[in-house]
């Protein structure tokens, strides 16, 4: 029998995720509208307008499916019940990089992950390398731009 995989996140990326799919379903009826808007307009093979609406209505279909799939197997975690000296999903790290520029990340789920505000996936070669790390460890990542090198200098719960 297979195991469903549980996909940490925290609770504002849950609340993200659970608005996107409120804004898609609100979309649904829209779409049929247009479906049945496009289908008076006559011969079906070439009504680009028809084509259009239905190949929205995939994209949308196909998104809910993802969204629920992930809201049903979220584990929402809240980092500030979380403590200790290691560094866990959720931790908010500051790193210090070669040329001690310190650099602040937290360690989110995949569907948080946004590197230009701070919040790296678990998953990402950055991610993977910090779990489990401690205060003044130093950490490698190979990354697409090459080699990079660490030192955590900081773990906050926040």
């Amino acid at each position: 029998m297979a195991t469903v995989e549980k996909m940490p996140m925290l609770a504002e990326g849950y609340e993200k995720l659970s608005a996107q799919l409120k804004q898609l379903k609100a979309e649904r009826p829209q779409i049929v509208d247009a479906i049945e808007e496009a289908r008076a307009h006559g011969d079906l093979s070439e009504n680009a307008e028809y084509h259009a609406a239905k190949e929205r209505q995939g994209q949308v279909e196909a998104t809910i499916a993802d969204i629920e799939d992930k809201l049903s197997r979220a584990q929402v975690i809240d980092p500030t019940e979380l403590s200790g000296d290691k560094i866990v999903f959720g931790a908010t790290v500051t790193l210090l990089d070669e040329d001690d520029k310190p650099i602040r990340y937290q360690i989110v789920g995949q569907a948080e992950a946004d590197a230009k505000s701070g919040k790296i996936s678990y998953n990402s070669p950055l991610g993977r390398a910090l779990i489990g790390r401690r205060v003044d460890d130093e950490i490698e990542v190979t990354v697409p731009s090459g080699d990079r090198y660490y030192l955590v200098s900081k773990i906050e719960f926040i």
